[in-house]
């Protein structure tokens, strides 16, 4: 299998916290359980169970409707696609044991593994996939990860009512042989496929029980390790899947998920050792940055702002332009965030290394600084163009939370000071915040961006014409046509020039001021290792270990 792009050593735990507590025997260990016998004294093993915590409920263990962090890191242990992200963060066979790619970049054929089983003792068809993908493109499924397999023939099409699931371009010509033909060269396709949302669906069992993922004892895998109990808002527990075709890989016994939603609860169980992992609490993150037990890793995603372009003063590219140069983007992470991120000066984040061996980011440079002087210039020159005497009202809207608030304080300090324009602030509710600013109702507003799958394109995508992500109504028929041709291309190094390309038309066009690059801060008990936290929020415990 050809390996395209290069995912650099850095690792992510993305935690959506929600309204939820701790029981009163959240996070309690039961007595050393056994597991055969320690062959230096021939005592009972004690078990390997490790103690995480997932913030809350998963929003759903149907792969297809599962698409976001709480339902992720679960999923990614339970199931496995057609490939995985391996230890270096490489898209590499898994549930494939082969993967053959047609001449002209348009045809992979899967060769399903020799004893690969789901969690009951079936076997792992070729089947099980055409049935799970077509549920995901099924438009009454409505999985908000449908748009990730629209550049497969005909998906679109089916999945926007338009056309019928036998005109999909794959297929199961027996039980060991999957099928996908794409639209175009894609060479971030098997990649794509590690998400979750392209996982296996077990076709008899979904058959018989169309509500097979919502009860542990309903429940069938294919992947590490499976669902033994599922006890809904407290806590879910897993245990090895003897059936996962390379179980011997796996080295823990189990894995005891509490759903704690307050960060400093959850930290007071880890240093009472009822958790062996979890986040550094943004309050006492500066207090802790020197405990060897945490980890500071990055993480493929951005904090960011978006102008509505379709609202005055942003129609305007050089009032963009004005506002994004008068942000201090490194005193914001040190003076407001402090949590150690890299300051942003370009939309796609570090730890993507092009076929040149360099890291993407150092490559295309710094496109956006902080640069009072010519901001004052830009935002004259801007004024000027549009017939200004004053510029209209400008309205910086967030979504309610103390950590948004400091940086939106921040940014109306710094306008102030370096523009001398006055903006309000407005705080939403996060629900109302989404919801609004989908449908282009504020003017100025925050944002964030987490990268679906490990590659450049995907960031860059968001923003093409009447994308669902775009939010900002900015639309450059030129942009479009770049990001096509990206999609299109088949040589690397052409393909990798064209991405800073866009990076740069994008910076340049600034419909959006990035801010810093997301990075997350987890502790993590002396004697457990192996725990890989993929950059793009798959967590991975496939290698996990504890003492």
């Amino acid at each position: 299998m050809k390996k395209w792009i290069k995912f650099v050593l850095f690792t992510a735990l993305i935690a959506v916290l929600a309204a939820c507590t701790a029981n009163e025997d959240a996070g309690k260990k039961p007595e050393a359980e056994t597991g055969g016998k320690d062959s230096k004294d021939n005592k009972p093993a004690a078990e390997k169970v490790l103690y995480l915590n997932n913030g809350e409920e998963p929003t759903s263990f149907d792969p297809s409707v599962g698409f976001n962090a709480v339902s992720w890191s679960a999923l990614n242990n339970l199931m496995e696609g057609l490939t995985r992200l391996s230890e270096d963060h490489l898209a590499e066979e898994a549930s494939a044991e082969k993967i053959d790619v047609s001449e002209d970049g348009l045809t992979y054929t899967f060769t399903i593994r020799d004893g690969a089983k789901w969690s009951n003792g079936d076997p792992l068809t070729a089947n099980d996939f055409l049935f799970a993908w077509q549920h995901m493109l099924d438009p009454e499924t409505a999985s908000p990860a449908a748009f990730l397999a629209y550049f497969i023939e005909g998906a679109e099409d089916y999945n926007n009512g338009e056309g019928t699931v036998e005109d999909i371009g794959i297929e199961a010509p027996d039980e060991k042989t999957f099928v996908v033909k794409l639209t175009a060269p894609n060479e971030a396709f098997l990649n794509i496929i590690t998400n979750p949302s392209f996982f296996p669906i077990n076709e008899k069992v979904a058959t018989d029980n169309p509500k097979w993922f919502t009860e542990a004892d309903s429940f069938v895998s294919n992947g590490p390790f499976k669902l033994a109990s599922w006890d809904h808002d407290v806590k879910f527990v897993f245990e090895k899947n003897e059936n996962y075709w390379d179980a011997d890989k796996v080295k823990l016994d189990k894995v005891n998920w509490e759903m704690v939603s307050e960060s400093t609860t959850a930290y007071q169980m880890y240093q009472s050792d009822e958790l062996d992992s979890t986040d550094v609490p943004s309050e006492i993150a500066e207090d802790l940055k020197d405990n060897p037990e945490v980890k500071m890793e990055d993480q493929a995603g951005l904090y960011f702002f978006r102008f509505n372009t379709s609202m005055e003063p942003f129609t305007n590219k050089k009032i963009r332009r004005a506002f994004g140069e008068a942000v201090n983007q490194e005193d914001i992470v040190e003076f407001v965030t402090k949590n150690g991120e890299k300051p942003a000066h370009g939309f796609v984040t570090y730890g993507f290394i092009g076929p040149d061996g360099k890291e993407f980011r150092e490559s295309a440079g710094d496109l956006v600084s902080f640069n009072p002087e010519e901001a004052k210039k830009l935002l004259e020159e801007g004024m000027k163009e549009e017939g200004y005497t004053e510029l209209p009202k400008v309205t910086l809207t967030y979504s309610t939370s103390d950590s948004h608030q400091k940086i939106a304080v921040a940014l109306q300090s710094m306008f102030k000071e370096n523009l001398g324009v006055d903006i309000e602030l407005q705080n939403v509710e996060a629900g109302v915040f989404l919801a609004d600013q989908k449908e282009f109702k504020y003017q100025f507003s925050r944002s964030s961006f987490l990268h679906d799958y490990a590659d450049p394109v995907n960031a860059l995508e968001s923003f093409i014409t009447d994308s669902s992500m775009n939010r900002t109504t900015w639309s450059n028929p030129e942009y479009d046509q770049l990001i096509e041709k990206i999609k299109n291309e088949t040589d690397e190094n052409t393909r990798w020039s064209l991405l800073q390309d866009a990076d740069k038309m994008l910076m340049d066009e600034m419909p959006v001021i990035p801010l810093y690059y997301y990075n997350q801060s987890t502790l993590e008990k002396p004697g457990v290792t192996g725990i890989l936290r993929h950059p793009v929020g798959y967590l991975d415990l496939k290698y996990a270990d504890k003492e």
